[in-house]
């Protein structure tokens, strides 16, 4: 979403590196370049005066001036910025003292309303609650059908007493002659609140309709709604593709509905996403969630310091790690840190294990552009074809269980059968077990303390390895005196002491061993020892 943004800034903070000292030529030539990315990204005018007159009177201040790396402290104000204008806080959702919690959906028609009530009906009960679906969006054809199905996929029940339009015909305003009417939606919503109480569902979802354009019967069925229910939370569904026209959409319901969060959509698409730079600054109300792609998992909080983050390429490690801790069981991560310790061998069934975790994390793609710096690989992150993992999660699938745990004997014939079995050639079974064998090799490596080539190494399980201080001869010294004194001190200590290979410390002839020894002193039964 943020891509052209991101690229326009990371071009614009190169040309400060490397200077011990920024003019005001070069704090307005930087001012300047942020003004048009932001207005290329289609960011509201007003908001980007704001923005720009901040960083600008901050950039001339003594924060940059006196800075050891002005360059840097420039980037550490964008980014403080950024995040002022994208709430600054992240807000959790409120919840009722009393179940259930009412959450109302507004937004124009083709926002992802639908489709996000059940994202967010899926983000409930992930976390053990027990949401319910209300669909009051009777107008739009289908949309009944339509909330069935994403609930469906969510998990999700759904309350849908009326069938709404289902004949392809619009109902464009109140029923009336000409008119044809598709159910009350405000008797909906309020039934569905009584349905929810009655079977002890703690969290109520009521889906609403939308129009193509903000009209007066949609505020006003909307108002309707919002008073009948009297919902905790408002979210306003914004689709973050609609540009400049996404902050007067935004206007007009809060002064409709007066909403009490907003909600992003559609922020893996290609558009500029100046909708996200521009709605939380010109409303004044929070960015609660963000939906990232189709599937009903597609979904997250919203974090204006991590989005910030990305939008400047410095990665969002935080987000990594959360999904990271949902995805990974704590059992498997025991074990896998079990058999580090122990230096045991990686096996295919470990493999498989990670492969299924990290799907559930969801796109590859997705993972790896969080981490700091990928912007600058979008090329090759483009061209990754996640296929791939697919094509080796095949072969391993096709071994038995006895291959996956000792790959070392899979032999030609057997190598040839996992290749038919998976559909692919032997070349790339060998280039799977040699590669799996590289990897083998690496985490014994790095448990047994020999690190990786190129970083420190490791002493112990968890021990980073200290630098040995290398010890060197003392050198003669120039004064006789002190000369002679150094010859007998190493004289000296060389009669005193043991021999190589000596135990007891007393030797004083190589030939025999047990020259010099006392038997009287040594334990009972010894002294048949000597005698050999």
């Amino acid at each position: 979403m943020f891509t052209s943004l991101s690229d326009r800034l990371t071009a614009t903070f190169k040309n400060l590196r490397g200077k011990g000292r920024l003019s005001e030529s070069d704090v307005n030539k930087t001012v300047r370049d942020i003004r048009m990315a932001l207005l290329d990204a289609d960011v509201a005018l007003p908001v980007v005066k704001d923005f720009t007159a901040a960083i600008r009177e901050r950039a001339l201040g003594a924060e940059v001036s006196e800075a050891l790396n002005p360059g840097q402290q420039v980037v550490k104000i964008v980014n403080e910025e950024l995040i002022e204008i994208l709430g600054q806080h992240t807000r959790p959702l409120r919840l009722a003292k009393t179940a259930p919690t009412v959450i109302m959906l507004a937004g124009l028609q083709g926002s992802g309303k639908t489709t996000l009530a059940g994202k967010l009906a899926k983000w409930f009960k992930d976390q053990g609650n027990t949401p319910l679906l209300v669909a009051a969006d009777l107008q739009r054809p289908n949309a009944v059908t339509q909330l069935e199905v994403v609930g469906e996929r969510a998990g999700v029940p759904v309350y849908a007493p009326e069938r709404g339009n289902v004949g392809g015909h619009d109902a464009v305003g109140p029923t009336g002659e000409g008119t044809r009417s598709y159910g009350d939606p405000v008797e909906v919503a309020e039934d569905g609140i009584q349905h929810a109480i009655s079977k002890l569902y703690n969290v109520v979802i009521v889906d609403t309709a939308g129009r193509l354009a903000v009209d007066e019967a949609l505020m006003e069925q909307a108002a309707d709604i919002k008073d009948a229910i009297e919902p905790d939370e408002v979210l306003f569904v914004i689709d973050a593709m609609i540009g400049q026209a996404a902050v007067e959409t935004a206007q007009a319901f809060q002064e409709g509905i007066d909403f009490s969060g907003v909600v992003l959509t559609k922020l893996d698409g290609d558009a500029r996403g100046g909708a996200a730079l521009s709605v939380a600054k010109i409303t004044g109300r929070p960015i609660l969630f963000a939906s990232t792609g189709e599937g009903v998992k597609d979904f997250e909080i919203f974090h204006p310091d991590r989005m910030a983050s990305r939008i400047l390429d410095m990665g969002d490690m935080l987000t990594l790690i959360e999904q990271a801790e949902r995805a990974f069981d704590k059992q498997q991560v025991a074990e896998m840190e079990r058999k580090f310790l122990a230096a045991e061998d990686f096996t295919f069934d470990d493999f498989l294990g990670q492969m299924a975790a990290i799907k559930k994390m969801g796109s590859f793609k997705s993972m790896l552009k969080m981490m700091p710096g990928m912007n600058q690989m979008r090329e090759q992150l483009d061209a990754l074809d996640e296929r791939e993992f697919d094509r080796v999660e095949a072969m391993v699938r096709s071994m038995t269980p006895f291959e996956r745990s000792h790959p070392k004997q899979i032999n030609g014939s057997r190598r040839a059968r996992i290749a038919a079995g998976s559909g692919v050639q032997v070349g790339e079974v060998n280039q799977l077990l040699v590669r799996f064998g590289e990897a083998q090799k690496m985490m014994k490596q790095l448990a047994k303390g020999g690190g990786i080539p190129g970083l420190p190494g490791v002493t112990g399980p968890g021990k980073r390895g200290a630098k040995q201080p290398v010890r060197r001869a003392k050198g003669k010294s120039g004064n006789p005196a002190k000369r002679a004194e150094q010859e007998r001190a190493a004289a000296s200590a060389a009669a005193n002491r043991p021999a190589p290979g000596s135990a007891f410390g007393g030797l004083t002839d190589p030939k025999d061993p047990y020259a010099g020894l006392d038997a009287s002193k040594l334990p009972k039964g010894f002294e048949k020892f000597l005698g050999q």
